[in-house]
Parts: structure tokens; C-alpha cells; sequence
């Protein structure tokens, strides 16, 4: 079974007679496997978050279906294995972070002492325990990002479904993030992500998809995509004899502790590999450089704009 299942999705907001209707997202296909992690890539405005709020039940879809573990958005039973963070979480702030977990726990029919050593492991995992008595007004956008965290995985649902998880986090808020994702992949659990920031998704993710426009443009593998963006390699070698004319043509220079440091092109690599094998060097290391995913991203970007 599909965990997430898009069919045909389109969203049209009607707006004034002067601007007319505006469509966040049109004719829109995608599934999501059981423990995966995808990647919602696409700039502001491309349709991810009315994407997130139509499978959060939020909104509903113009035309099209979505669903959630076999069950029709529409239907209040698929929300009740999903965990939700919304682009801007907003609290009753009158309550404390302890309390407002309980809240939460108690909306989804939770055991009073399930809740308690839940709310318990969330608040110091999520990094508000010492802040947990007081009350979520006096919080920063940053400690209310982490109680939004918090909030999710309380419950230990089946589908996380993510509105840009790392906004307004410091750098130690986003390794965190990125680590609770990683144990979420390792449980088996389903995690369905929006972003804008490439580098996000390229550590996490399994799959990504790029929605511009409110069209999805491409979706593929980060695995593949990496792959494909192999441009060369760089090596380092370490040699007792002179190398220097074997290696003409190749950008080389001198690394520490004797090690020459090479790059070479990949349509070279062959013949380069042929050549050090017929010499007495050590390998020290060969690492690919390669375009990054931000570097898809924006190619698909830029093709829709043209």
C-alpha cells in the first residue's frame, strides 16, 4: 500500500474579478512508498504548502483525490496515524509547553501515563525541557519550531507530513531535525517533507520531487541524481618518483606529507587509472565532485521560467 496517494490534484482559489483565479496547483500525480523520505522541493509560491494542507485536511482539493494509507483525505479517520507541522505553528500560548502536550495526547485518545512519559522524552529530544513550565508566549520562533517537533512525534504516528520543518532553527535546531528524521527513516516510519533548501533534502531524503508553478516538473532519486552529476574526480596520490610529465593535462598540485593532489575530468578517468596502475604509486583517495541537487533544482527552474 501507498502510504500517500495524489491523483489528479488541482487547488484553484478564486480571487477578485480584476486578478481572477489563481491555481496553486494543477493536475498533480504522486505516491509515497511506506518508509520513505521525500523530498517537497520547489521555490515560495510553487504549491507546496496548499499541497501539505489538502493532506492535512486543512483545504479541499478543486478536483482530484488524495489519500492517506488507503483512506480519502476527506475522511477524518486518515488523519488519525499522521503527524502534522504546519510552515507556522501557532499554540494557545496561555499554556505551557507541558501542557499543551498533554492537549495534544489527549486529542489523540492517548493513555494519561503514555502521555506523561511521552510529553517527558519529546520535551528533552526536541531540546525545551528546561523551558517546558513556561508559558509558549514567552517562547522564540525557534523554541516554538521545536515544541511544533515535538507535537508531531508525540504520538508516534505511521506518516509525517512536514511544512518546511527547519524554519527558523539555529544551525544546532537543524542538525536535530535532520537526526530525528534519520531515526524516523530507520523505524520504517513515512516522512513527506516540503522545502526550499536543497542541501535538506540531498542528507535525507530517498526521493525528491520539484514542483514549480504548481506543477510537478520532475521526480527521481537523490541517489540517481548525484550520480548523474559526476563531473570528475578528484585523487590524491603518493608517489616516491616524479610524476609531473606522466600527468600533463591534468590540473595537479602539491598536497601535504608528499601527496599530489589531482582532478581529473571524467571522460580522462579511464586512461588516468591505466596510467597510475603502470606506475609504483599509492591511491590515497578518489572522491567524485559533482553537481549538487541544488544544481538540478535550479535547471528545472529555470527551463519553466523560459
Amino acid at each position: 500500500m501507498n502510504m500517500i496517494e495524489i491523483r489528479d490534484l488541482t487547488k484553484v482559489y478564486r480571487g477578485k474579478k480584476e486578478s481572477g483565479n489563481i491555481t496553486a496547483i494543477s493536475q498533480l500525480d504522486l505516491v509515497v512508498a511506506k518508509g520513505e523520505v521525500f523530498g517537497f522541493l520547489g521555490p515560495n509560491g510553487a504549491g507546496k504548502s496548499t499541497t501539505i494542507k489538502i493532506l492535512a485536511g486543512l483545504i479541499t482539493a478543486t478536483t482530484g483525490t488524495a489519500s492517506l494509507r488507503g483512506i480519502p483525505v476527506s475522511e477524518s479517520a486518515s488523519r488519525q496515524h499522521i503527524g502534522y507541522l504546519p510552515e507556522n505553528p501557532s499554540f494557545y500560548d496561555f499554556l505551557t509547553a507541558r501542557e499543551y502536550l498533554t492537549f495534544v495526547g489527549r486529542s489523540f485518545s492517548m493513555r494519561e501515563q503514555d502521555i506523561l512519559g511521552r510529553s517527558e522524552h519529546m520535551l528533552r529530544l526536541t531540546g525545551i525541557y528546561d523551558a517546558s513550565d513556561r508559558p509558549i508566549r514567552s517562547y522564540s520562533k525557534g523554541m516554538v519550531q521545536r515544541l511544533g517537533l515535538a507535537q508531531t512525534l508525540l504520538h508516534d504516528p505511521d506518516i509525517y507530513i512536514l511544512d518546511e520543518p527547519m524554519s527558523g532553527l539555529d544551525p544546532l535546531g537543524r542538525a536535530l531535525v535532520k537526526d530525528i528524521l534519520r531515526d524516523l527513516k530507520e523505524k520504517g516510519k513515512t516522512i513527506f517533507f516540503s522545502t526550499h533548501i536543497t542541501s535538506d533534502v540531498e542528507t535525507v531524503c530517498d526521493r525528491v520531487g520539484v514542483i514549480v508553478g504548481g506543477k510537478l516538473l520532475a521526480v527521481d532519486h537523490v541517489e540517481s541524481i548525484l550520480r548523474r552529476g559526476i563531473e570528475g574526480y578528484h585523487v590524491q596520490i603518493r608517489s616516491t618518483g616524479p610524476v609531473d610529465e606522466v600527468f600533463q593535462g591534468y590540473a595537479m598540485r602539491e598536497g601535504a606529507m608528499g601527496i599530489k593532489e589531482i582532478i581529473v575530468p571524467k571522460a580522462m578517468f579511464r586512461e588516468f587509472l591505466a596510467k597510475v596502475s603502470a606506475m609504483n604509486v599509492e591511491i590515497e583517495l578518489i572522491e567524485p565532485k559533482r553537481k549538487n541537487l541544488e544544481s538540478f533544482f535550479l535547471e528545472i527552474v529555470e527551463k519553466h521560467a523560459s
